[in-house]
């Protein structure tokens, strides 16, 4: 019995890269040396690394003038980069509709107490328990002071989602969007935002990377900031002002490839939109499970969040699944109930044994 993993992140592989990393780790590019031992400074990486960025700038429409980053640090450290790079001297306006999108905030305001940096929030849905968007007020906007209007476009942990047709219409202020965990699952128009980041551990590959798509004039030379933290930097020395983390690209420059043989973002989509309504219409028709995101055009495609009637019957779902092969379902710890994050890789087949495994368990526990 196949095993599945729904796990939040780090998630689930494609098998096909997996298995030509089981081939490359001991002889990559026939160097006679290990992907793992191969000095970033070489040919053959900065072959492998220039090729990952253009595949990612093809399979997401990236414009020219858009800078691609790979970074470390995971999407948190950006969280302070951020406003140190492109709010000093200017006001960053956030639109917070989840916990990682108060973590953002946090430490925006931290940096301000660094920097003369002005930090707002724009509201909070945190009173509903986060479970619906945030309706994003432009006038309380000051467009004359903003730096950027900052939002999440896929909340892991609630089971929101902005999709491309709710973006808010920031005219001439910069939207910038964490979207660790539905990049190249939704098919965003790039040119709508300033500038994107995402940890790669659910849809680009594996913990350790974190991707900055930046727009080019965003990038500053006036301000002085350590190295390691200045956008400015890291791009003029191509994502390798140190030791990059040159694993985590590598598989990424696998995965960006399977995406294409995949049919590319589009089709991905389609297909995570075809599994997640499986789920969601099981879900809808039960009297047993609720899914507490009533709003179906702000469910995320990513993440179901799901709950039984009772928690106790959420720890005894969580573990008769595993029993099942049915692998990190329980909830993030912050909010408990059930959580089956459905990423690119992860096969409709597995969404069909989940769905059969909880008729059981409701037939079991009504």
């Amino acid at each position: 019995m196949a095993d599945y993993n729904f796990g939040a992140g780090p998630s689930v592989v494609p098998q096909e890269v997996l298995e030509v990393i089981k081939r490359e780790i001991m002889n990559f590019n026939h160097t006679g040396l290990s992907i793992l031992e191969i000095s970033h400074r070489s040919l053959d990486f900065q072959a492998l690394i220039s090729e990952a960025k253009n595949d990612l700038r093809a399979l997401m429409g990236i414009p020219a003038d858009y800078e691609i980053l790979f970074l470390q640090g995971g999407a948190s450290t950006q969280f302070m980069m951020l406003p140190l790079n492109l709010a000093q001297n200017k006001t960053a306006y956030y639109a917070i509709s989840g916990i990682f999108g108060k973590k953002a905030y946090e430490e925006a305001i931290k940096a301000s107490q660094l920097e003369n940096i002005d930090v707002v929030s724009i509201g909070s849905t945190a009173h509903h328990h986060y479970d619906r968007l945030l309706k994003i007020d432009l006038e309380k906007i000051d467009f004359q002071k903003a730096a950027y209007l900052h939002l999440t476009t896929n909340n892991t942990v609630e089971g929101t989602a902005i999709f491309p047709e709710n973006l808010p219409e920031s005219h001439e202020v910069p939207l910038i969007a964490d979207m660790s965990s539905n990049i190249m699952a939704v098919d965003y128009d790039i040119s709508k935002f300033g500038m994107v980041y995402a940890g790669a551990q659910k849809n680009l590959g594996i913990a350790g990377l974190t991707v900055v798509i930046i727009k080019k004039d965003l990038l500053s030379k006036d301000q002085v900031l350590p190295s390691m933290l200045d956008y400015q930097v890291l791009a003029e020395h191509q994502s390798m002002y140190n030791t990059p983390p040159t694993f985590a690209i590598y598989v990424a420059g696998l995965i960006f490839k399977w995406v294409k043989a995949q049919g590319g973002v589009k089709e991905l989509e389609r297909q995570n939109r075809k599994k997640a309504k499986l789920l969601y219409d099981y879900i809808d028709q039960s009297d047993f499970y609720d899914n507490p995101v009533y709003n179906i055009n702000e469910r995320s495609i990513c993440n179901v969040i799901f709950r039984c009637p009772h928690q106790n019957l959420d720890v005894e779902f969580a573990n008769e699944a595993e029993k099942r092969g049915l692998l990190s379902l329980k909830g993030h710890r912050s909010v408990g109930g059930l959580r089956a994050s459905l990423y690119n890789a992860f096969p409709v087949e597995g969404v069909r044994k989940l769905i059969e495994f909880m008729k059981d368990f409701e037939e079991e526990n009504k």
